[in-house]
């Protein structure tokens, strides 16, 4: 090589490097999502887009070659199936697929229904309200003439923890013979969503419903239209209520908020989630938290049109996946689940895979980004990472996986032939983390798959709405059923126990051990998941002291007595 031949060759070595530099640099800015691995709203794709292979591959084999076996019985009506599995007490199987679908929460439950307490601590039969609806007329608290003035909360969290925080601003009004302002919702610090109250609830069905026991304006009268978000923002103000703790009692917002009310004639509190008791609250005020929950907050008509379009979809056995092209050919003679749907609540966020510190197979470039992700939002107190992996999944302390649930759903009897419906607004991994899931259940369906881009186009970018058609579309299905526990899972299980609805609970500490053994066969799997669950697939259950009355809505809003 000559001179000049490699003084041209460096010259153009140079330009590249310097090139590669300036690509370098200028690649963040334009692709600025490929290096976030610590952003909470968006996938980073070197981190979480790495799809780890199986991690119970022969499990996974045995479940895509299942063959679903009828066990059952098939009666006229299923209660007299579920109740004579009951009053026999035979160890004969009836089936997990007949009560899979058929057996409601109350046939599953003792002696056709729910057990209720009296105030002397004794079991009576057959003392349930309506299901259906709440009766206002029972209600010994009516209007108050005078009320002490105005309640203004600021509920911050996602759309469920509002929801609940939204009921006890209207025990707290009652408790405070106050009048409320319709809640204001703070914006989602997570998904960056700024839907207000009445961009997902319906403000005038709420107010008329509640009419008869609080009374509830859009907004404070003009004399208090200082009292703002912003206002209580920029400093301290004594109209302000900061301290309220988490839990109190009736007693504490007797004497520490009434005489704020008493003097300014208004008051905010905030923060407000989880800021009343479960416990030692008359039983009118139970009620009313109930009557809030279950029929005063109802969405607003787009959801519900939304909403409507899928489940008709979904029931619809011979509707064509506007995505994925599949089409269910169920006749429904006899198929398991014609016109029928499950809904998989997919709790498998970043969140929950970090703060969780468990691994989920992706190496430890999944794990370094997990461990900073920990660092950044938590300072790394997160009382999971002082343990080993074994030892939380022993203890049922990891999320399941989309192959894990699954594996659960074929254990429990779903046959491929289920149609699945997946809500969930993110799931960490994306579609790469969810292909076994899929392989197992084809006919899984979500949003962008029934509905067009156009049907979506209201709630497009807006997680509290996408959230609020994922709980109406939860609301309606046959079964419910959440990976792991959380303010959706919470709230649709109370919701649901309420309206006599099937909701499967997975049991966390059974199955976190069985998928550590990694010689467990499919026979023993499906045996040990069956065993597991027998009492967990939607039989009523009475709240205990501090438990959430939205997710134990029974005794207090379930029973007469």
């Amino acid at each position: 090589m000559t001179m000049k031949q490699w003084l041209f060759h460096h010259q153009n070595q140079s330009q590249r490097m310097a090139f590669a530099g300036v690509f370098a640099i200028l690649l963040p800015i334009f692709f600025p999502h490929l290096f976030r691995p610590l952003g909470r709203a968006s996938p980073s794709l070197f981190s979480e887009w790495i799809a780890p292979r199986p991690r119970h591959l022969p499990l996974l084999k045995a479940a895509l070659n299942r063959h679903i076996v009828s066990r059952c019985l098939f009666f006229p009506s299923s209660m007299i199936l579920c109740n004579l599995a009951f009053f026999a007490r035979f160890s004969i199987n009836f089936g997990e697929s007949s009560c899979l679908w058929y057996c409601s929460p109350l046939d599953n439950s003792l002696s056709f229904g729910l057990l209720c307490l009296t105030k002397d601590g004794k079991l009576v039969m057959n003392q349930l309200l309506s299901l259906v609806s709440y009766q206002s007329s029972e209600s010994k608290h009516s209007l108050p003439a005078n009320s002490q003035g105005y309640i203004q909360v600021f509920l911050d969290g996602g759309l469920n923890q509002q929801r609940m925080g939204v009921c006890d601003a209207v025990a707290v009004a009652m408790i405070l013979n106050a009048t409320l302002v319709v809640p204001h919702l703070d914006l989602n610090p997570v998904w960056q969503d700024s839907s207000s109250f009445s961009d997902i609830f319906d403000v005038d069905h709420f107010i008329n419903v509640l009419s008869n026991e609080v009374k509830i304006v859009k907004e404070p009268p003009r004399e208090y239209s200082w009292s703002t978000r912003e206002y209580y923002a920029t400093g301290i103000r004594p109209t302000r209520i900061k301290t309220a703790p988490v839990h109190a009692s009736a007693q504490w917002y007797q004497e520490n908020v009434l005489p704020v009310l008493q003097s300014y004639g208004i008051v905010a509190i905030a923060p407000f989630s989880h800021r009343l008791a479960f416990d030692q609250l008359p039983t009118h005020l139970q009620r009313l938290r109930c009557k809030v929950n279950f029929e005063a907050l109802a969405f607003v008509r787009d959801v519900k049109v939304l909403g409507d379009l899928i489940v008709n979809r979904l029931r619809n056995t011979h509707h064509q996946a506007l995505g994925s092209g599949l089409r269910e050919n169920i006749d429904g003679s006899g198929h398991e689940g014609s016109g029928k749907y499950v809904v998989l609540h997919l709790r498998f966020d970043k969140d929950m895979a970090a703060h969780s510190a468990c691994d989920f197979g992706g190496g430890k470039t999944e794990k370094l980004a997990l461990a900073k992700y920990r660092q950044v939002l938590w300072q790394g107190r997160v009382l999971n990472s002082q343990f080993t992996d074994n030892e939380l999944r022993s203890q049922g302390r990891c999320p399941l996986t989309p192959e894990e649930i699954g594996l659960l759903l074929a254990a429990l009897g779903f046959s491929n032939n289920t149609r699945l419906y997946l809500a969930s607004h993110k799931v960490y991994g994306g579609e790469a983390r969810i292909a076994t899931l899929k392989q197992l259940f084809p006919l899984m369906e979500d949003k962008k798959t029934l509905a067009s881009a156009d049907e979506l186009a209201k709630v497009e970018g807006k997680a509290s709405l996408l959230a609020a058609v994922d709980y109406y579309v939860s609301l309606k299905s046959d079964i419910f059923i959440s990976a792991s526990p959380g303010n959706m899972h919470n709230a649709l299980v109370g919701h649901r126990a309420y309206l006599n609805l099937k909701t499967i609970r997975p049991n966390m500490v059974l199955l976190g051990p069985l998928f550590l053994n990694k010689s467990m066969v499919w026979p023993d799997f499906e045996a040990a998941v069956l065993n597991g669950h027998r009492n967990r697939q939607g039989q009523i259950r009475l709240r205990k002291e501090k438990q959430s009355i939205f997710t134990y809505p029974a005794p207090d809003c379930m029973c007469k007595s």
